[in-house]
């Protein structure tokens, strides 16, 4: 196999087997990734600390998704997070399923 070829397999392969790369890209392409880390805080907390906030929780998804396309405020302190209305209802849902999972 050519090593390009294996590159491309072995990040396809990272991608499909690591919860923490499953929806990067996503994140990245509706600018989430502005004012959030995965380890660590900028403008808002870093993924792992809300999967850690919210681990247990059977209604954080749904309150995230939700949170993700309405904006929020007040549970990670003074900074509100602006809606995201570029994100739709599929999206949300998948990017707050991943979150949950960054660890």
């Amino acid at each position: 196999m050519n090593k390009p070829l294996f590159a491309l397999a072995a990040i396809a392969v990272a991608s499909a087997s690591s919860p923490a790369w499953a929806d990067l890209a996503l994140a990245t392409s509706k600018n989430c990734m502005a004012c959030h880390a995965l380890d660590k805080r900028i403008v808002g907390p870093s993924y792992k600390d809300v999967a850690a906030k919210y681990a247990g929780d059977k209604t954080a998804a749904d309150r995230l998704a939700t949170k993700i396309q309405k904006g929020g405020g007040g549970v990670w302190g003074p900074m509100p997070m602006p809606a995201n209305t570029q994100v739709n209802d599929a999206e949300a849902k998948k990017l707050a399923a991943w979150v949950l999972t960054v660890k």
